[in-house]
């Protein structure tokens, strides 16, 4: 390769189709409106989903702790949260220790949920034009970026 073709080219490095983040963006929105047909049953947005799938590995858990296992802030989780209180998901309530911190707990509804959502993750594989090996490399790159 000779020196002119190794040269930065802003014109080049600004093409859409040169980007990563940007099929990384429109494959995130393409997954997550998969899932809204099976959502929309149960009440619930994605955002919730997730919020949900944390809560039932661990309940009694504090904000500031599910905010970093969502990798969401403070200020998208907490108006997140008071609506699936509303809902009757969930309760919050101050942590009896430290009266600074806010625990998340599940109600009965919450836990019943579960129950319900139990087979969108089989729905949604069904949906992805991924063999299980590509799944699997693709989780694992993925997981580089994120904890990167």
């Amino acid at each position: 390769m000779d020196k002119k073709s190794m040269r930065y080219d802003p014109d080049e490095a600004l093409k859409l189709d040169h980007q990563l983040c940007f099929p990384l963006y429109a494959a995130s929105r393409k997954i997550i409106g998969a899932y809204t047909p099976f959502l929309k049953p149960l009440g619930i947005t994605y955002t919730q989903y997730i919020t949900f799938m944390a809560l039932w590995e661990k309940d009694d858990v504090p904000v500031g702790d599910l905010c970093r296992r969502l990798h969401l802030d403070n200020g998208t989780l907490t108006p997140l949260l008071k609506k699936m209180e509303e809902q009757g998901f969930i309760t919050r309530r101050r942590d009896s220790g430290d009266e600074r911190r806010v625990r998340i707990y599940l109600t009965d509804e919450g836990r019943t949920l579960k129950k319900k959502a139990g087979d969108i993750p089989r729905q949604i594989g069904s949906c992805l034009q991924l063999s299980e090996e590509d799944a699997r490399a693709l989780y694992t790159i993925l997981y580089k970026i994120i904890d990167g």
